[in-house]
């Protein structure tokens, strides 16, 4: 790869969170406790958050599925069975899974990376959340009583 970690590394996490850490200058839990005090204030730096905290998942899931074929192999007479065989599927599905967030993790770090400047960054940053409703999500209060028909856009007809 390109970008400086190996095919051969074993703790893609790890490595990540030292770029990440890196980017902005500050551990982890510094980054992620300035992250949930103000999530607006700085939209790469909360991407990175919540990217970096499904790779942790995603690898911490690719362990625990690691280490059940792990102990189904070891029971194993010379041929495999096929739960056994369906485990070795959840390791490349949990593989899968790691190596597509930690490639997003990457993404989101790499200033020039393909879509990340002109239009289609500018079309991406339009799909980032909003802080709130566009326009009012309930309806005017109207006082008990009052049928529909009495009230109009500036308030009460009389």
């Amino acid at each position: 790869m390109s970008d400086g970690i190996s095919e051969d590394v074993e703790d893609v996490v790890g490595v990540l969170t030292e770029r990440i850490e890196a980017r902005f200058a500050m551990g982890m839990d510094q980054l992620k406790a300035a992250v949930t005090a103000k999530p607006t204030a700085n939209p790469d730096a909360t991407d990175a958050v919540k990217w970096h905290g499904l790779l942790v998942q995603a690898q911490s899931v690719l362990e625990r599925a690691e280490d059940d074929l792990l102990a189904a192999l070891e029971t194993q007479p010379s041929e495999v069975d096929d739960p056994t065989m369906g485990l070795a599927h959840q390791v490349n599905a949990a593989v899968t899974t790691r190596d597509g967030r930690a490639m997003v993790v990457r993404w989101l770090l790499d200033p020039d990376a393909p879509g990340r400047k002109g239009l289609a960054a500018e079309r991406l940053a339009r799909l980032r959340p909003r802080t709130g409703p566009a326009v009012p999500a309930t309806a005017p209060h109207r006082p008990v009583g009052t049928p529909a028909s009495a009230v109009r856009a500036g308030g009460l007809v009389r």
